[in-house]
């Protein structure tokens, strides 16, 4: 005999990812406050007034963003955003918040350690491909950081002109 069970989940969820990144703290927080940085790990367009109090957007208007209140802008140490709801998520009550932690470790100048704290996902079924889709993309994104940090983008060499396709008749070039 088989019955059903029914789950009365009614707490909050988060994740938690870590970095160790091979650059100075301050290139990690440039990286997570410059738009045209964001831009390149990211592969989304990004709309940043860096200042406590000020906005964290990650994507356009139109499209599916995640839009933010910065809550903690401690430069070099701590970013703390707290999200508005999403244009797709389910509804729901409380705040869903993302807490970058950045740490340089003794002795070493030019390693920084980036946290990511992520927590307030509810744990109704409706939460549950936005909490994968959170905190999977987050886990991506935080290697995308450290990949583009570390391995900068070399700009390409301009290529050389092609040589003109009609190089005259031998003899007659006056």
């Amino acid at each position: 005999m088989s019955s059903t069970r029914k789950s009365t989940r009614n707490g909050t969820r988060g994740y938690a990812h870590l970095v160790e990144v091979e650059v100075p703290v301050a290139r990690v927080w440039r990286a997570l406050t410059d738009p045209g940085l964001i831009r390149i790990w990211s592969g989304r367009q990004a709309e940043i007034d860096p200042r406590k109090g000020g906005l964290y957007r990650l994507g356009t208007r139109g499209e599916e963003s995640r839009e933010a209140h910065i809550d903690i802008f401690d430069v070099n140490r701590r970013l703390r955003l707290i999200y508005l709801s999403g244009s797709n998520w389910p509804p729901g009550v409380g705040a869903v918040v993302d807490d970058f932690i950045l740490d340089v470790k003794k002795g070493e100048s030019k390693t920084t350690s980036l946290r990511l704290l992520g927590s307030g996902v509810p744990e109704d079924r409706a939460w549950d491909k936005t909490y994968m889709r959170l905190r999977l993309s987050w886990e991506r994104l935080m290697g995308r950081i450290k990949v583009t940090l570390e391995s900068p983008p070399v700009p390409k060499k301009p290529k050389p002109a092609p040589p003109p396709k009609d190089r005259g008749l031998p003899g007659l070039d006056y």
